[in-house]
């Protein structure tokens, strides 16, 4: 036992001297300080892939320009007959349904007409006056455009044109959430046939940016429907437009 009992002393003796040592240092120094050190690391890695999608309908709003022009020898008498046709225009409109923030005046002009002398490096004097309005309309649903054209010409309206078909903000809306749906779709079905292709792990995706491509709307105007003078019913079709959708999908590899 007793020999026992000196081969443990010195280790004892050692472990108890540096608890003592430590404890003094503690009370004299402070906390020993104590660091981590930490490293943040960015993943740079990145797949890519892009899809496209697209939705089609027949337009559901319209814009025309009718308007009206009159000459006469005075301002009053010009602007008299502009002004009847345009307030029986403005008034029948509304009895159309045609609501009063749906029309708008976009023109009014007073001008002085001269006489062509025919020859003559100058013009010739005065000979009257020209009034012009310009009325645009806002026209839902769309199937009344045709009579609003024939509407207009009825009541004396000898400028008609710029009919403009165009999609209403929820119709918008709706499409291009559709389209983007389509294109999101299509983008992630190629991200797993590239990546298999490649041998590439895809991870969670970090990053998706859109794009999307109204389609333009080409006004019509009085000269390229000439039929919208006729006494004929006058027949112009909205058709249909597509809006377009592109999807870039970013995922992280590994």
């Amino acid at each position: 036992m007793g020999s026992i009992w000196e081969e443990l002393k010195r280790p004892l003796a050692i472990i108890a001297s540096f608890f003592i040592l430590l404890f003094i240092y503690t009370k004299l120094a402070g906390p020993i300080p104590f660091y981590i050190n930490s490293v943040n690391t960015t993943k740079t890695d990145l797949f890519s892939s892009s899809g496209e999608g697209e939705a089609t309908a027949v337009p559901d709003e319209a814009t025309i320009s009718v308007g009206v022009t009159k000459n006469a020898s005075s301002v009053d008498e010009a602007q008299k007959q502009a002004n009847t046709v345009a307030n029986k225009l403005i008034s029948d409109l509304k009895k159309l349904g045609i609501l009063d923030k749906d029309i708008k005046t976009t023109n009014y002009n007073v001008n002085p007409n001269y006489e062509i002398q025919p020859l003559m490096p100058t013009r010739g004097g005065q000979s009257g006056y020209s009034v012009t309005q310009n009325i645009e309309v806002k026209i839902k649903p769309i199937e009344n455009v045709n009579k609003v054209i024939d509407l207009a010409t009825k009541d004396g309206a000898n400028l008609v044109g710029g009919v403009n078909f165009t999609f209403s903000d929820e119709l918008q809306k709706n499409l291009e959430e559709k389209a983007t749906k389509e294109a999101v779709e299509n983008a992630k079905e190629k991200a797993q046939i590239l990546a298999s292709a490649a041998g590439v792990r895809l991870g969670k995706i970090i990053n998706v940016v859109s794009s999307t491509n109204n389609p333009p709307f080409y006004p019509l105007s009085a000269s390229d429907k000439g039929e919208v003078l006729d006494q004929e019913p006058t027949n112009i079709t909205p058709g249909e437009n597509t809006i377009n959708v592109g999807v870039t999908i970013y995922y992280e590899t590994y």
